[in-house]
Formats: C-alpha cells, sequence, structure tokens
C-alpha cells in the first residue's frame, strides 16, 4: 500500500507542473517578506498569518485544480455562469464600500472575498469554451459567433461596472478577452470594428457610466489640471514614486525605507507593494519581482502552446493575459504612468481570495500540463 502511494506521488510530481508551483511559491515568500516590512509600523501580524494562510489554502487549491480534468469543468458551463451572476450579484445586497468608493468586497467574520477575482476562474474557462465551441461550429470569425462571444463578455463586464463599480477588475475581463480572442485566430477586421465601436461609445460611457473619481483617477496621470497641487488624487502615486527613486539601484535596505516604514504610501502592503520593492531592494529587486512574474507568465504561456488542446490552450493563454494587465496596470499605477484602479500585484500583494484564487489557476495550467491531447486535436481547433 505505501509503495502504491509513494508511485502515486512520484507520478503526479512526474506529470503535474512543480517549476510553476514553485515558481508561485518563491514570489508569495518574497511577497510575505515584503508585507511583513511594508506593515511593520502597524506592530501588527495579522496581514503575515492571513497571507500565510492563504498560501496553504492555495497550494491545497493548487493540487486539487491540477487533478480536475478542464474539459469536465468546462462541460459545466451553465453552472459557471450561473455562478458567476448570482456572485457578482450578490454584491448589490452584501457588497462592502472600500476606501476607493467601489463595492467590490463581501465581507463576514472578518474574512474578506472579492467576487470579481474569484469569477476570473470561471470566466477564463467560459470564455474559451464558447470560442472553442464557436470555431467547430459556425467558424469563429462569424458574425453570429463574434456577436454571441462579445455580449457575454459585455454582460460581465457591465455587470461588474453596475454593481461594484470595479473598473480595475472589469478593465482584466476586457483584456482577457482580446488576448483570447487574438490567440485563437479571430481576424484583425473584428478587433478595427471593435475599436472604432468602442470609440463611438466612449463618450456616453464616459458620461454616464464613470463616476467623477473614477474619471479623475483615469486623467490624473496624464493631465496635470485634475490635482495641480498633487496632494488630492495624485497623493498616493506621488508618494510611491518618492519612495522608488529614493531606492536606487540597491535600495535603503529590507525593514529599513523611509517611507515605507513611516507609512507614508497608502495602501503599501496591497496596491502599492512595489514601491516596498523599490525604496527596500532598489533596481535589483524590482527586476527580480519582474523576473518572478515574467517566468510565471511564460510558464503559462508554454504550457498551452504544448498542450494540442484548443480549450487548454486558450485557458493557458487567458491566465497567463489576467496576470500580464494586473502586473503592468500594477507597476505602472506605482511609478506614475498608468491610472490608480485598485488592482493587486499578483503573488506579492497581500489578499487572500486574490492569492487562493491565483494558485487555483495556476492549478488549471498545471492540469493543462499533465493532460496533453494528441497532436490531431489542434488540427479540428
Amino acid at each position: 500500500m505505501e509503495k502504491k502511494k509513494r508511485n502515486i506521488l512520484g507520478d503526479y510530481l512526474k506529470r503535474s507542473d512543480t517549476l510553476l508551483l514553485g515558481l508561485c511559491i518563491a514570489a508569495t515568500l518574497f511577497g510575505i517578506i515584503l508585507i511583513a516590512s511594508a506593515t511593520r509600523h502597524t506592530s501588527s501580524h495579522q496581514y503575515i498569518y492571513i497571507q500565510l494562510v492563504a498560501l496553504v489554502l492555495g497550494i491545497i487549491l493548487y493540487f486539487l485544480f491540477s487533478v480536475i480534468d478542464l474539459d469536465i469543468l468546462a462541460d459545466h458551463w451553465k453552472l459557471l455562469f450561473i455562478f458567476s451572476v448570482l456572485l457578482i450579484g450578490s454584491l448589490v445586497f452584501l457588497g462592502v464600500e472600500g476606501d476607493t468608493g467601489n463595492r467590490a468586497w463581501i465581507r463576514f467574520a472578518g474574512i474578506g472575498v472579492q467576487p470579481a477575482e474569484v469569477v476570473k476562474i470561471p470566466f477564463i474557462i467560459l470564455l474559451a469554451k464558447f470560442v472553442v465551441h464557436a470555431k467547430n461550429s459556425r467558424g469563429l470569425n462569424h458574425p453570429v459567433s463574434v456577436i454571441e462571444i462579445a455580449l457575454f463578455v459585455l454582460f460581465l463586464f457591465g455587470l461588474i461596472i453596475v454593481v461594484s463599480r470595479d473598473l480595475g477588475s472589469a478593465l482584466v475581463y476586457l483584456f482577457v478577452f482580446i488576448i483570447v480572442m487574438f490567440a485563437a485566430g479571430t481576424n484583425i477586421l473584428w478587433f478595427l470594428f471593435g475599436a472604432g465601436a468602442v470609440a463611438a461609445a466612449f463618450p456616453l460611457l464616459w458620461e454616464h457610466f464613470l463616476s467623477e473619481g473614477q474619471k479623475n483617477r483615469i486623467l490624473a496621470p496624464y493631465d496635470p489640471s485634475v490635482d495641480p497641487t498633487g496632494l488630492g488624487i495624485t497623493w498616493q502615486a506621488n508618494q510611491s514614486k518618492a519612495a522608488i527613486s529614493g531606492g536606487g539601484f540597491l535600495g535603503q535596505g529590507l525593514f529599513s525605507g523611509n517611507y515605507t516604514q513611516a507609512g507614508s504610501v497608502s495602501q503599501q502592503h496591497t496596491d502599492f507593494i512595489f514601491s516596498v520593492v523599490g525604496e527596500e531592494l532598489g533596481f535589483i529587486g524590482c527586476a527580480a519581482v519582474i523576473l518572478l512574474l515574467l517566468l510565471i507568465i511564460l510558464r503559462c504561456i508554454q504550457t498551452g502552446v504544448r498542450s494540442n488542446d484548443p480549450l487548454g490552450m486558450l485557458v493557458s493563454i487567458g491566465f497567463a493575459a489576467m496576470l500580464i494587465f494586473q502586473t503592468f496596470e500594477n507597476i505602472g499605477m506605482c511609478i506614475g504612468l498608468t491610472p490608480v484602479i485598485g488592482l493587486t500585484l499578483p503573488f506579492f500583494s497581500y489578499g487572500g481570495s486574490s492569492l487562493v484564487m491565483l494558485y487555483a489557476a495556476m492549478g488549471i495550467v498545471s492540469g493543462v500540463k499533465m493532460r496533453p491531447k494528441p497532436a490531431s486535436f489542434v488540427r479540428q481547433f
């Protein structure tokens, strides 16, 4: 019996993506050290404990989702869709408004869950399922196929905006949609048509769907007149930039950053964790963070490309796109290049629900690697 268990474990470790898991754990442990430094001035260790618990739960979900066949999950697309709509819709009754004015969290017994984070996984599976189905039936570039897929994405995008006013999370969904459609081989003319439609509808969206605060956040990095004193809506980003610039090449030393240890950067353990890296570990630390995330992203892409499975390929690409957007946007807002829209840095920022869902997503990617399809499958796509 013991020998059989060892054989099962050995076979699992051989077939699963232990490199991807190792990269994720390395990034998370690095992040926990940064969170410890960012919250040292509070004399509270609760952030570290919660993140460690989330890491353990995340690893369990990684193993669990890696052994669940992706095709089985996708076959239950109706349940995934209903679950996604109900979970996001629950914010109407259970949502709690945060510091940014977004009603994006559900909190109970001291535990916070962000539905948009949880729904990213079923959304990407659903999107990949619909794309594969469209390609195998009418053809992906058939107008009905494009319209059906676009309506599904716009429905969830609009639901997030209307219910929670969480523009940051909604934009992740939109970016994933664009990348998955591109990877699936959508004709460039559809992208041009979509860009034109967005340009035509933009004045209406700007006027009626975005709050004044959201408009100012979007304009702030590019229009100095939005906050001429630098003490209003741009203050947070300005503090972050000052902290990062003070780190130089090698940084001021872990637990020794002037801004970080004074708690001068708001949300420096979550949205602005990159300011802690820049100030205390300098350019070298920033490069290490970016390298770890790049390796995780490339591993997801590599797994998808090698799978010979259209569904697995698109799901893996979708998760890579999710990581790309969040990484680019988070680092961009920390250095003042992109709007501050409340997106965390994957694996590094504090956030239990976000971290657990990231490991579940990476577990699905590992499952794609474990179950490669014959080369003949790709011809059907």
